[in-house]
C-alpha cells in the first residue's frame, strides 16, 4: 500500500502495472483489478482465460481503498455471489481503465479504419478517382483531425470528410453500374462483384451470361471494373447508370 493519499487520509492501494475494470449500475459501483493487456484482449473478443486476466478474484466497490462490494449488492445486481461470474459481467459490460499505450493503440487503429472507409467510399470529383491513403492521412493531419476512439469509424467518417473538403476535392459517392458478363466468366464474376459492391438486381440469361445492376462505393469502382476486365479479358460490358453523392 502507498502512504496517505490526498483524500481524507485514506490508505490507497498501489495497483502497480494492473488497472481497473469498472461497472456502474443501479447507483452502485463494482470493480475488479485486472491485467491491462489481457483485459484489453478480452474486450476485443479474443479468447482469454478469465483467471489469467484477474489480479485476485475479489469484487470491490472501491478497489483503491480495498473496499469490497457486499454480497447483498452482488445478489441484487448480478443474481449471484460467484466472483468469477460477476467479474466476467464487469469485464463484458463495464469500462476498462486503459494504459496510455492502449489508448494510443486504439486511436491509431480507429484512424486506419477511418482512412480505409474514406478511400473506399470517396472520390476526387475532378478526376473521378479515389484519393490514395497517404493523401487522406496527410490532409487529416493538415486540418488537425481528432480521432475519437470511443466512437466507431463509421460514425466519424462523414464529419471528417467535411473537414477535409476545404483543402482537397473530395466527396462520398455511390455509383450504380449495369454489367453483362459472358457465360464462361459469369460464376467468378459474381464473386468479384459481391465482394466489393451490392447487387441490386441480377438475372441469368439463357446462354449462361449474367447481367446485373450493381451499387458500388465510388472509391471501389475502379477496382471492380479492373477486376471484371482482367477476368473476362476485356469482354465485360460495363455502363455507369448514375452517381449519387452521399
Amino acid at each position: 500500500m502507498s502512504g496517505t493519499g490526498g483524500m481524507r487520509g485514506d490508505k490507497r492501494v498501489d495497483l502497480g502495472d494492473a488497472v481497473l475494470a469498472r461497472l456502474e449500475i443501479r447507483g452502485k459501483r463494482f470493480e475488479v483489478i485486472v491485467d491491462p493487456k489481457l483485459a484489453w484482449s478480452f474486450k476485443q473478443g479474443e479468447e482469454v482465460e478469465l483467471r489469467e486476466i484477474l489480479r485476485g478474484e475479489a469484487i470491490f466497490e472501491d478497489a483503491l481503498r480495498s473496499k469490497k462490494a457486499p454480497d447483498e449488492a452482488l445478489l441484487d445486481v448480478f443474481g449471484t455471489t460467484d466472483e468469477l461470474e460477476v467479474a466476467r459481467q464487469i469485464l463484458e459490460k463495464g469500462a476498462l481503465q486503459l494504459t496510455t499505450e492502449q489508448r494510443q493503440e486504439m486511436v491509431e487503429k480507429r484512424r486506419k479504419q477511418v482512412i480505409d472507409i474514406i478511400v473506399r467510399n470517396c472520390i476526387n470529383p475532378k478526376t473521378g478517382l479515389p484519393h490514395p491513403p497517404t493523401r487522406i492521412e496527410s490532409a487529416m493531419q493538415e486540418v488537425n483531425v481528432i480521432i475519437d476512439s470511443t466512437r466507431t469509424a463509421e460514425e466519424q467518417t462523414r464529419d471528417i470528410v467535411k473537414a477535409l473538403q476545404p483543402i482537397i476535392p473530395i466527396r462520398m459517392e455511390v455509383q450504380q453500374l449495369a454489367i453483362k458478363i459472358p457465360p464462361d466468366f459469369a460464376p467468378k464474376a459474381y464473386g468479384i462483384v459481391e465482394r466489393v459492391g451490392h447487387i441490386a438486381k441480377d438475372e441469368w440469361q439463357k446462354d449462361g451470361s449474367w447481367i446485373a445492376i450493381v451499387e458500388v462505393p465510388g472509391g471501389l469502382r475502379g477496382e471492380l471494373i479492373d477486376g471484371l476486365n482482367n477476368l473476362t479479358r476485356g469482354r465485360a460490358e460495363i455502363k455507369i447508370l448514375k452517381k449519387e453523392a452521399l
